[in-house]
Parts: structure tokens; sequence; C-alpha cells
């Protein structure tokens, strides 16, 4: 019996026994199912678009606010970028596309459904797309409505309302559903499945001012998830698993609410699972992070978000003969501005634009910060927070330790060296002690166990 007909043979006879949580009905679209054993696949991750509608905002001072005393989001931009995107897709082809949470702004349901439509172009490509929510997308308290001087509270969307309208999005063709998340089993391919994990607290959303930022994977998912790997082993595939919040901490001084509460169990699992790599976002920063134990090592790749400099997306090539090579690209928004014709000067001058917007946020957060702290001088303040903004440039977008060692000559640096410990000291002070100097490549190479069944 060939591989194929073993793989649908026993998804057939786990359907037939109710696999925990499984769909009633398995169907395989020609797009989600069509990659054979032993063939080459191209997975590009888009982390944190964040895409907002352009019904919802205009050029008035409360988007403005909003704007500037943000973490360096162009929201404003967030549909031209994900065209843009869609361009590079285009022209690049890659067979899958995930999408691992922080699809809307504040989880607005017209930029839900906009951002749906989005992602059926794509999908219409032939490019099998698969999303997970994030903590913006879901019951959020903050959908908001920006008009001239007016803040309109609007319409987020429920769990159901997520999973209705990106239905074609990966719950279509899922094997296997969890019963207590949006988690879902896929398999694109016969060889390489997706676990995608459902890591967002939004239940109690509806009590709050704001949405839970923190994540968790909880007990009876990852007892799924060993059904999902079970499965994964019974037909020799390999799983990838993707969630919208970080597995391994990847920052030595900021991790509360961004890596999952219940890490340690989640790891436990997944090396027992066989999980060699992990896909995150939520962090906003590009960064790769390692967990060795009983020679098992297990990675967290976090890509940095789409809508944010340096605007780019993460891609994962598999090669069954060698292994996964991770590198990032940075979209082409100066081609699909030629290509369109675009006239905003922002959009033209766009990376100087987004660059020097995310320097600007940087700059603001760090001065508002050591105002705080209350132990420097005004021209002080202004030398750190000049230096942490282009230390913060570097640092989003991936680079660590000796890529960053020109800084130590900056005024802003020193006065950081001679003052007692603090937070913008400590923060500044980790960059320099990281697992990779460059976390824009990673290549993993085929394990001893997999080259022992070739």
């Amino acid at each position: 019996m060939n591989a194929k007909r073993i793989f649908l043979g026993l998804i057939s006879f786990i359907l037939a026994i109710s696999l925990v949580g499984c769909i009633e009905k398995f169907t395989c679209s020609n797009i989600c199912c069509q990659i054979k054993f032993g063939e080459n696949i191209t997975f590009f991750i888009a982390t944190d678009p964040h895409y907002m509608s352009k019904e919802l905002f205009d050029d008035g001072k409360t988007f403005e606010t909003f704007l500037t005393t943000g973490d360096g989001k162009l929201i404003d931009y967030s549909n031209e970028i994900f065209d843009a995107f869609i361009r590079d897709i285009k022209r690049l082809k890659p067979d899958i596309l995930i999408v691992p949470g922080d699809l809307t702004c504040n989880g607005e349901k017209e930029s839900h459904i906009e951002f749906a439509k989005k992602l059926k172009t794509i999908q219409k490509m032939g490019i099998c797309v698969f999303v997970v929510p994030g903590n913006h997308d879901i019951e959020n308290p903050w959908a908001r409505k920006y008009v001239e001087n007016e803040l309109i509270k609007i319409d987020s969307i429920t769990s159901e309302e997520f999973k209705d309208i990106y239905y074609p999005f990966g719950y279509k063709d899922a094997v296997s559903i969890d019963n207590n998340s949006l988690s879902y089993l896929a398999t694109p391919a016969e060889d390489v499945w997706l676990l995608m994990l459902d890591s967002a607290k939004y239940k109690r959303n509806k009590l709050r001012d704001g949405p839970e930022m923190g994540g968790e994977i909880s007990s009876k998912t990852l007892e799924w998830v060993k059904e999902c790997a079970n499965l994964a082993r019974e037909n020799n595939a390999k799983l990838i698993a993707v969630m919208h919040h970080s597995l391994l901490n990847h920052s030595n001084i900021v991790n509360d609410d961004f890596t999952i509460e219940n890490n340690e169990e989640a790891v436990r699992v997944f090396q027992n699972c066989g999980i060699e790599i992990v896909l995150t976002g939520h962090i906003h920063l590009q960064d790769i992070k390692s967990h060795k134990e009983n020679g098992k090592t297990i990675y967290d790749i976090a890509t940095s978000c789409l809508t944010a400099y340096p605007n780019q997306y993460g891609i994962l090539k598999f090669e069954p003969d060698k292994g996964y090579d991770y590198k990032t690209n940075r979209i082409d928004i100066k081609g699909w501005v030629e290509e369109n014709k675009i006239t905003d000067e922002n959009l033209i001058h766009f990376a100087e634009y987004s660059r020097n917007f995310f320097q600007r946020r940087s700059y603001d957060k760090y001065y508002d910060s050591l105002l705080e702290i209350s132990k420097y001088s005004d021209d002080e303040m202004k030398a750190i927070s000049e230096t942490m903004s282009i230390l913060n440039l570097r640092y989003f977008a991936g680079f660590r330790n000796e890529a960053l060692h020109d800084i130590f000559t900056t005024e802003g640096f020193k006065i950081l060296l001679e003052s007692a410990p603090n937070f913008v000291r400590d923060y500044a002070l980790s960059m320099f002690n990281d697992e990779k100097t460059d976390n824009n490549r990673l290549f993993i190479p085929l394990s001893l166990n997999d080259a022992n069944k070739k």
C-alpha cells in the first residue's frame, strides 16, 4: 500500500471512530491537500497585519492621536501594505500563506470582513491560506471608528463569527477542530501538517476595558495536540505548530503577556509530540529562540509585525532531503507603488517614511519612560532616547550582539552605562547578550531520525 493510501485510509478510520474535536465530514480541496510526499514546500508567514478598513477612520485629530501614541504600526497604510504583500505573493508564488493572529487593528467586524476578501484574492491564486486569531481579533472592547474629533464604539466579532468569516482559510478543510478553542489541524501536504493553535484569551473580554493581552494553551487543548501528534506520527507526517503568542521567552526583560502562561508545560508536550518548529507573532520582534532538552530542540520563530518597520514577512522552505530554511523578506512597496502609479509621497518614499515613523514612536516612548524615572536632565533624556530609537530600529529588525556595537560610541549609551540599573538601561543591555546575532535566518537540518527513514 502506498503512502497516499495509508494517509487517506487512516484519516477515514480516525473519522469513523470520532477523534476528539473532529469535524463531521472531511473534505479535501484541490488547494489545501495538493502537495505530495517528498515535494519541496514554501510557506509565507505574515504576522500581525493589524488591518483596518479605511471606512473606519479619517484624517481627523482623533485618529492622528491614535497613530502617534501607538507602537509604530502604520495602521493608516495597512490596506496598501497588504496589497503590496499580495503582489509579492503573486510574483514569488509560495505554496502556503500562514497568518498567526492580530489580523485586524482592534477586532472591528468591518475590518475582518474586508481582510477575508483580501485572503480570498490570495487563495484564488492557488495558494492555501491558514489563519488563527490573536489577542486583538475577538470580542475586542477597543473596536472603534474614528471620525474627526470623535471616537465611536463599533462591533467586534465573537469566536463563532471568527470561524464563519475565516471558514475558507483553515476551518473548511481541517482534519480536526479542537472543542475547547479555535485551534485546528490542517494537512496542506501529505508529509507536513500544520497545528494551528488558538492561544488568545478572549472569553472574558466583554467584562474588561481592553482585550486580554496574554495567552495560553489550555490543558484540554494540549490533550487534543497529543491526539493530533499521534495521527501525524501514524502517517509519517511532520508537525509545525503556529500560534499568536510566544512559546519561548524572546526577551530577558519583556515577557509578561507575550509568552504563553503555561509555556513550560506546552514545551514538554510539543517536544514529546516531535514538534521542532513553532511559528509565532504578537511581540512584533524579529527573533528566534530555541530550547534543547533530552536531545530534542524546539525553535520558536517570531516574525515581526507586517504593518510596522521593517515591514517584512517570513519565508520557510522545507526540503525533504535537507531540512528547513527560514529567512525574512521585506515587502516590495516600491514595486507596488510604481506598478499602480501611486502619487502619495509617503508611499513613494515608503522605506524612509516607515523607518522614520517607527523611530519617532520609539524616541517618544523612551523619553516618556525616562521622565517617569526622573533621574536625568532634559539633554540626557534626549541623548538616551535618540540612542534607544536607533537601537530599536535594528532590534525589531532582528539584529543583536556585535551588529549593534557601533552604538557604544553614542552619548546616550555612555550615559546609560554610567546609570544605576533601570528598565531602559537593562533593556538596552539585553540586546547585546542574545542567542543569535542575525534573527533573519535559520537553517534546521534534517534530524537523525528522519535521515534514518530515508
